[in-house]
């Protein structure tokens, strides 16, 4: 089983007004991939500002998909901005528009991403890969304009810090220029609610497409923690991190949805899935893992377990000076990084496949 991942974050655009928070959240992605999932440097692909052309974001989603067998694990993960346009291909019978995320050389001449572009490549999956894609951008915004903050952020209180004359929130929406606009202007009534990438007559949807915001709503930077990250991203990765990845899709989006609730954010994010089932399962781990091949790590609350008694057993077998309680608390992580640190390993307070095979053979 391999796994790779694409990772793209664009702050400074080469034409369009710039974010962020973006490069941030790449950052939190992949340490999050690296350092608990398992994933290799060499599984992952990262594209920042000036790198992510269009070119180069669809060469290295043709190399994921075109190298992907059974059972592989394929990550996209895109912070920047989003947008939509009036569609011309007649594929849009819904809403009758195509939606875009717009790549560091974005024009409205044709240099964009468009959600047909993304059915091309992802199409093309093998059936039994699995393909976990993460939006952390807009697709609305026609119908109120971009300026009016009151109605877009209505009822979010988070602020700016003292100094920063920037505002808290930065809509990750780029509104088309007004000759783009003349697509629809006057023919509103005849385009339908906003679907954003996850219509069920696309491939895609056979996949778990996961989305910042409700396809009407915009999804924002935010300044959390003293820098500015993706709303979406920032809350994804810290359940994440709770809980350890031990938490079942369904209930991951339930737990981003109820924080951004409780700190005033309005946007609401959503996930499609092709299977049902994969809502029943754990976010980028595919297959299940089993018990035994669990990644252990300090999580709060601690992660506990007979595969946690285990590992500590097996550390005291060692001759290290821990109690097999069953409970992945901060004495074990720090018995942990001294057992890697003696066998040469990454002291990361983690044990993956690398501190199993030094315990158990």
């Amino acid at each position: 089983m391999a796994r790779r991942a694409l990772l793209v974050g664009i702050n400074e655009y080469q034409s369009v007004t710039p974010l962020r928070g973006c490069r941030n959240d790449v950052r939190n992605i992949w340490e999050l991939l690296r350092y608990q999932l398992g994933f290799r440097n060499e599984d992952i692909r990262v594209l920042l500002d000036d790198r992510a052309t269009r070119r180069a974001i669809l060469d290295r989603l043709t190399w994921m998909v075109d190298s992907a067998g059974n059972g592989d694990v394929l990550v996209f993960h895109f912070s920047g901005h989003g947008t939509r346009i009036r569609d011309r291909d007649g594929d849009e019978l819904r809403d009758q528009m195509d939606e875009l995320i717009c790549p560091w050389d974005m024009n409205w001449d044709g240099t964009y991403i468009v959600d047909d572009d993304l059915e091309s490549i992802f199409g093309r999956l093998p059936d039994g890969a699995n393909l976990e894609v993460f939006l952390d951008c807009c697709h609305s915004g026609w119908d109120t304009p971009l300026g009016d903050f009151a109605t877009r952020f209505a009822g979010q209180t988070p602020v700016a810090p003292a100094g920063d004359a920037s505002p808290a929130l930065i809509p990750r929406f780029l509104e088309p220029p007004e000759d783009i606009q003349y697509r629809w202007m006057g023919e509103e009534d005849r385009l339908g609610s906003p679907r954003g990438f996850t219509s069920e007559n696309r491939s895609t949807a056979r996949h778990i497409i996961w989305a910042a915001s409700r396809p009407d709503q915009l999804a924002a930077d935010a300044m959390i923690d003293g820098r500015y990250q993706g709303v979406f991203t920032y809350h994804y990765c810290l359940n994440m991190r709770q809980t350890g990845g031990n938490i079942l899709r369904s209930e991951l989006l339930e737990r981003i949805r109820a924080m951004l609730r409780s700190k005033n954010y309005s946007q609401i994010p959503e996930i499609a899935v092709g299977d049902p089932a994969a809502l029943t399962r754990r976010s980028l781990q595919f297959p299940a893992l089993a018990e035994n091949d669990r990644l252990l790590f300090l999580t709060s609350p601690n992660m506990r377990g007979a595969d946690v008694a285990r590992a500590q057993e097996a550390l005291a077998a060692k001759g290290y000076d821990i109690n097999a309680d069953g409970v992945f608390g901060p004495y074990t992580r720090v018995v942990v990084m001294k057992f890697q640190d003696r066998n040469g390993m990454i002291v990361d307070g983690v044990v993956g496949p690398a501190v199993r095979r030094a315990l158990f053979g």
